[in-house]
């Protein structure tokens, strides 16, 4: 982002922070357009620049000849409570309901709010897949061997590079290529854990994440977790007293399926508790590039001084799924990490990595991820309003800062896997709760993906939900 486009930001920063603070309050008006440039030293153009930003977030509203004003919130559902998991270790069993909800991504004709897939229909998409046959013609025989690990010199310098943006410090050696996020996740428990052993793990969780402690014949201790500021410290506090935990595995930015976003104190004080109790923390971050509003949300990792956070990501939420290109730094476990993926995989798909690096070299990602994440935002909107209208009475929804999942509370006495049978018939792919959870919890919530139906799909989805959910068979 050039200078320009940082001055721009600062303005809208300026106006969400005087929101926070409640120092602006809705129905207010905002400073004028000349006052504001005269206040901050920026042009008249600049300010117009940055509230646009905040008229595309709905945060601001312009009136004629009155000027700008903080828009007053729109009604929403209200949010589920804090989870209440088991308290003690179980084994994992969820593999073969999650394969039957991935299966349904493959039936024709059905709306898909089941499985946690993106948008791919963005101008960005289409120029990786130039680059991809661009890069299939050339007759360079690097292209053609073994991406042997840790993986592409030129792609670990550019995530390395973009690694910045979310308070890492980190060189191209501390990065590993792997096949997808959810190989980097299996990597990273495989290099701090053993088949017996115990992961802490918030409270729903994503299902993938459960399948990989499954695979390895690994216990979950899951913790407490609040849909609005994430795992509960003081639980997991507890739990590191109670149990040999060998890792903690989480997501603190835009979970899958709470959405919640942690504090930087909170991450600041998570990733200190668990380096006092050597415990490793694995930290999911494949979501955190698609925030709504402000900067980019730092990782864990941002505060990890010892190697003992092993951060996993991948560009499959942000850009193309089937690129399948995901990395881990995973600290003081490189190594072993390196040797696991070597043994596992042998090496990554040569031809996407070099796509990827030279697609995020020649610009334009940043301005992608701001087209991306209005899209999302807008989508987001417009889900919470139908289910303000549509969904039961006695619903509750998340109401997430980022990402496109949103996790829901059916009314009391309903069963998720019966809504979940009775809406595939009726042509509608949903996510049960029992998924989220490896004791079985859950069987009163689903999760929706909000980001990759149009409107017309998600307002036809949510009211079949409605109706199966007002009527007994």
């Amino acid at each position: 982002m050039g200078a320009e486009g940082l001055r721009y930001e600062q303005v809208a920063e300026h106006i969400r922070d005087q929101v926070r603070r409640g120092v602006l309050r809705p129905g207010e008006r905002v400073p004028s357009v000349r006052s504001l440039s005269r206040r901050l030293g920026v042009s008249v153009s600049t300010v117009v620049q940055g509230y646009g930003v905040l008229q595309d977030e709905r945060l601001i509203e312009p009136r004629p000849q009155s000027g700008y004003y903080v828009k007053p919130p729109a009604r929403r559902p209200p949010a589920p409570a804090m989870s209440r998991p088991e308290a003690h270790p179980v084994p994992v069993t969820v593999s073969e309901l999650a394969l039957q909800v991935v299966q349904a991504y493959r039936t024709p004709g059905v709306i898909q709010m089941g499985t946690a897939l993106p948008r791919t229909d963005f101008p960005a998409v289409s120029h990786l897949h130039r680059i991809l046959a661009s890069l299939a013609r050339r007759p360079d025989p690097r292209l053609r061997d073994y991406d042997m690990p840790p993986g592409n010199d030129a792609l670990r310098l550019q995530i390395a590079r973009r690694a910045v943006d979310a308070g890492i410090a980190a060189r191209p050696d501390d990065v590993v290529i792997t096949t997808g996020c959810q190989e980097a996740l299996v990597l990273c428990l495989r290099a701090v854990a053993e088949a017996g052993d115990t992961i802490a793990i918030e409270s729903p969780a994503f299902f993938g994440m459960l399948q990989a402690i499954e695979s390895l014949g690994l216990k979950a201790l899951e913790i407490p977790t609040d849909p609005i500021h994430g795992i509960s410290l003081d639980a997991l506090r507890l739990a590191l007293e109670q149990w040999p935990l060998k890792a903690v595995l989480l997501t603190p930015n835009f979970s899958n399926p709470l959405g919640y976003r942690m504090t930087d104190e909170r991450k600041a004080e998570l990733v200190e508790l668990l380096e006092a109790a050597g415990v490793p923390l694995i930290e999911d971050d494949i979501y955190a590039d698609l925030n709504y509003e402000g900067n980019r949300p730092k990782a864990a990792k941002a505060w990890d001084r010892s190697g003992n956070v092993l951060l996993c990501s991948s560009l499959s939420k942000t850009l193309d799924p089937g690129l399948r290109i995901g990395w881990a730094m995973p600290g003081r476990f490189r190594d072993k990490v390196i040797h696991l993926k070597l043994v596992n995989s042998m090496a990554s798909a040569t031809l996407p990595a070099y796509a990827a690096a030279e697609y995020l070299e020649s610009g334009g990602h940043d301005r992608h991820l701001r087209t991306i994440r209005k899209a999302y935002r807008e989508r987001r909107d417009r889900f919470l309003e139908l289910a303000q209208r549509l969904l039961p009475e006695g619903s509750r929804v998340t109401s997430p800062e980022g990402g496109f999942i949103a996790w829901v509370e059916l009314p009391h006495g309903t069963d998720a896997m019966q809504i979940y049978h009775r809406a595939l018939q009726h042509g509608v792919s949903i996510a049960p709760g029992p998924l989220f959870s490896p004791s079985g919890k859950y069987r009163q919530f689903i999760r929706l993906n909000f980001g990759q139906v149009d409107f017309e799909a998600m307002g036809k989805g949510l009211a079949i939900l409605s109706e199966l959910l007002q009527t007994k068979e």
